[in-house]
């Protein structure tokens, strides 16, 4: 049997035939091949999730599954959300829009983002995803850097969060309001424009360098990165799917996080349809029944959610995950931030199959480091890296950097070469050539590689704690707190001591049931003593009701960190409210 045989028989099996044959042998090259790709050797992301599929004799299989937040439903076969991007498409045309233009979207999980997102990059244009929840700011603030030529929104969003200042944005062409009613002054409805449409657009002939999406992530200081990404990404967001998440064609999957961050468009929508599978697209907030109903009603086989929602449901306790039939779930991933290892074998106990972890970045575009389908799972870990991606652990040396021995800890770092590396920050070229160095693409994250080759997460690189020569990583120290029956979450910074140099404290909220009194804090931190040892264990423990979050569910550190020294806050966009 041929190379090449072998490599697209992965593409049609499980990930768990990851052999050690396999990641020797992966080459880029070999992925793309799986795809159709367009004439003269071009590459349209739209074409490789919709068109290709429909082509093949698939255009009756469901896309998908839209559960609205007032439990109406709707199915959407491949076909008509292929009809539906190509009618987008046509409207963006219409209004003398050319290949490059970008298109920012602004709404909810609805039918209409999803034809937006695949029409916008059909048409050979640049899509970028909003969080519908953003304030006016840093909504303005991603559209002047994006130089934002179309806005695809509600009218109530309009009103609310946009109208204000968006007629001054100098790139501004078209505003479309997704609703019914008649649009604003100076807008267009889309559905009447999508409804007068063709459904048939010959797709951009764009390729795998053209750029083709942007995402945006904050820094700790100044305004939001904008990182782009092109067509070519795609072959690594089919690739990772399948080897990171087990997707195979015609699974239910289901990606909790919303497509106004980089996982809910990488992996809820990109790489579930370029891998033909039926995605579930919930269009209410968190709620635990209707989430275990949802993964019961739908027969959810492969769940993509974040530690944050993991947690919460474990803070409600098993008891409520009881009288659930969760028989069809085959495979749990999470993403976000680093999963507790209590998190990872609550999944066991609960769903009867843990919560498999995975790393990567809004940089990376991609899955980069997995606990894949194939792996006994370490609680925990990061996993070890997908084929076609070699990590290290480095540190400075000078005005170099030298690789790190097992079980030291460095910062993690990537050699370039994967399709969807981000090729720009927009307009910061030297912020952008300072993430390379010697032939590395340096995350900011601190990791230790264990000497089975498996990576552990410590944190970010400015979030390590320097306590009387020890290295603390803040993960270690949380992991071991939320093992306290009263903990359900934590967060550690490091703050100045004349002695130690730095010391722990720690914040934390607690599970219903717990009420804070002072010996709860001394039951908390002489646990924790006896965990971690009296170097590493919080000096301090302060107790939050809720602690500082992205709104993609990230708990802000370097938040924490500020106000306790009184620093800047530096890009708080993607806050959401919490208790100061």
């Amino acid at each position: 049997m041929t190379w090449p045989i072998i490599f697209k028989d992965v593409f049609t099996r499980a990930a768990a035939n990851l052999t050690d044959q396999v990641r020797a042998a992966f080459t880029w090259e070999q992925a793309r091949a799986t795809l159709d790709g367009l004439p003269d050797g071009g590459l349209n992301i739209a074409h490789e999730a919709l068109d290709r599929h429909v082509a093949a004799g698939h255009g009756g299989q469901v896309a998908i599954r839209w559960l609205g937040k007032d439990n109406d439903r709707r199915d959407l076969t491949y076909a008509e959300l292929s009809a539906d991007a190509a009618r987008f498409a046509n409207v963006l045309a219409q209004h003398g829009l050319a290949p490059g233009a970008r298109v920012y979207a602004l709404m909810g999980r609805v039918p209409e983002l999803y034809a937006a997102a695949l029409g916008t990059l059909k048409a050979g244009m640049t899509f970028t995803p909003l969080f519908a929840a953003f304030g006016p700011e840093p909504i303005k603030a991603r559209m002047e850097i994006g130089e934002g030529n179309v806005l695809v929104t509600t009218a109530a969003l309009y009103r609310k969060k946009v109208a204000s200042w968006i007629r001054d944005l100098p790139s501004l062409r078209l505003i479309l309001i997704l609703d019914d009613a008649p649009a604003p002054e100076g807008c267009v409805a889309l559905r009447p424009a999508m409804a007068a449409a063709s459904d048939q657009f010959e797709t951009a002939m764009t390729t795998a360098d053209d750029m083709a999406l942007i995402h945006f992530t904050s820094g700790t200081t100044g305004r939001p990165k904008g990182a782009v990404h092109v067509h070519g990404a795609v072959i690594a967001h089919a690739a990772t799917g399948r080897f990171a998440l087990d997707l195979k064609p015609g699974d239910i999957y289901w990606c909790t996080a919303d497509p106004g961050w980089v996982t809910g468009t990488s992996y809820g929508i990109i790489s579930p349809l370029v891998n033909r599978v039926t995605m579930i697209v919930d269009e209410a907030e968190f709620d635990l029944e209707r989430w275990y109903g949802i993964l019961q009603n739908e027969k959810v086989q492969v769940w993509y959610t974040a530690p944050t929602a993991i947690r919460m449901l474990m803070r409600a306790g098993k008891k409520a995950a009881q009288g659930y039939d969760f028989s069809h779930l085959r495979f749990l991933a999470s993403v976000g931030e680093p999963l507790n290892p209590e998190g990872v074998l609550w999944g066991q106990e609960v769903f009867g199959h843990p919560f498999h972890d995975n790393w990567w970045q809004t940089e990376t575009g991609g899955i980069m480091i997995a606990n894949t389908a194939d792996m006994d799972i370490r609680p925990g870990s990061m996993g070890r890296p997908l084929p076609g991606i070699e990590a290290g652990i480095v540190a400075q040396e000078g005005d170099s950097l030298r690789n790190c021995k097992p079980g030291e800890i460095g910062e993690l770092a990537l050699r370039p070469g994967w399709p969807s590396l981000m090729r720009a920050y927009l307009h910061e070229k030297a912020r952008y050539d300072k993430c390379f160095v010697d032939g590395w693409y340096l995350s900011g994250d601190l990791a230790m590689q264990d000497k089975d080759g498996v990576f552990w997460f410590v944190g970010r690189a400015d979030d390590l704690i320097k306590s009387s020569g020890h290295l603390i990583g803040p993960f270690e120290v949380e992991s071991a707190l939320i093992e306290h029956e009263a903990v359900a979450e934590a967060a550690v910074i490091g703050i100045p001591d004349e002695t130690a140099g730095e010391v722990v404290k720690a914040y934390v909220a607690l599970n219903p049931g717990f009420e804070v009194s002072a010996e709860l804090e001394r039951s908390i931190r002489g646990f924790a003593r006896k965990k971690l040892g009296a170097a590493v264990a919080p000096r301090e423990i302060v107790f939050r009701k809720q602690l500082p979050k992205t709104r993609s569910g990230k708990i802000m550190r370097r938040l924490l960190k500020a106000r306790e020294l009184g620093l800047p806050e530096g890009d708080i966009s993607t806050l959401e409210a919490d208790e100061k």
